[in-house]
């Protein structure tokens, strides 16, 4: 072989040398581009298991409440109803005076696990016997309470309150499976 020839093999052999690096470079970049992300990815993923860790012990017992006090499946009318009749109940037990009533639109958002029926009712008493007639609505364990409340005095008795208030009960929908 001639030195010219070597020159341009060893020129060839040098080329072909750079290419490859270059191609392993770009190569070996992206892979480690890749490792980068699933690291990323691995290190939130395991931030996010040790905070639902840490916060167990706090939301354990709500989670063991709730699957104790959860009512059965049920369509919206009767306890739309109950809730309705227990309001009214209520209001004569305590001495209230039942102006007018109306049943609010029912909460059915899909995708929610729990679903609201709404009673507004308007009544005329004394202060005492509102907030005894609230302490009754509100029961956490059957998932009902007041949540809305305007009141103002009564044009006619100053001793007596008008209270227009919403009692919420809430419920589990039938599954559209069953």
């Amino acid at each position: 072989m001639s030195p010219r020839e070597k020159k341009l093999l060893i020129f060839f052999a040098l080329g072909g040398f750079l290419v490859l690096n270059l191609l392993g470079f770009k190569f070996f970049a992206t892979k480690q581009l890749a490792i980068r992300s699933q690291h990323a990815q691995a290190v939130t993923q395991l931030q996010t298991a040790q905070m639902i860790s840490t916060s167990r012990e706090e939301v354990e017992p709500q989670m063991a409440w709730l699957a104790k006090v959860e009512p059965q499946p049920t369509d919206y009318q009767p306890v739309q109803t109950a809730l309705q009749a227990l309001a009214e109940k209520e209001v004569a037990a305590v001495g209230l005076t039942l102006k007018s009533q109306k049943l609010l639109p029912t909460e059915q958002k899909p995708g929610l696990h729990f679903h609201r029926v709404k009673v507004q009712l308007t009544v005329l008493g004394s202060e005492e016997s509102l907030y005894r007639w609230f302490d009754h609505l509100n029961s956490p364990d059957n998932l009902r309470c007041v949540t809305y409340i305007r009141l103002s005095p009564n044009k006619e008795d100053d001793t007596k309150i008008d209270c227009t208030a919403t009692v919420e009960q809430w419920f589990v929908p039938i599954s559209p499976a069953s």
